[in-house]
């Protein structure tokens, strides 16, 4: 009888270590994406017009409506 719960346990290791490498991947690995969206202009419309050369070291012009919406996405995601 022992020996049958150790297929069951094993399982459960197995699955517990798959969801957790999902699940805290897209965590940890979320601020990576946001900067892959802005890349590729995701919400770049909530944007309004440059307002010049006013920029952070990468170049992205800061726009508060883009990133609560990226804020508003990570936590419903969560």
């Amino acid at each position: 009888m022992a020996g049958q719960g150790l297929p069951l346990h094993v399982a459960t290791l197995l699955t517990g270590l798959l969801e957790c490498l999902g699940f805290a991947g897209v965590l940890f690995g979320w601020p990576s994406l946001v900067f892959v969206f802005k890349n590729e202009d995701y919400f770049k419309d909530l944007c309004g017009p440059d307002a010049g050369p006013i920029g952070n070291a990468t170049g992205q012009a800061d726009c508060k409506a883009q990133d609560e919406r990226f804020s508003l996405i990570f936590t419903l995601g969560s």
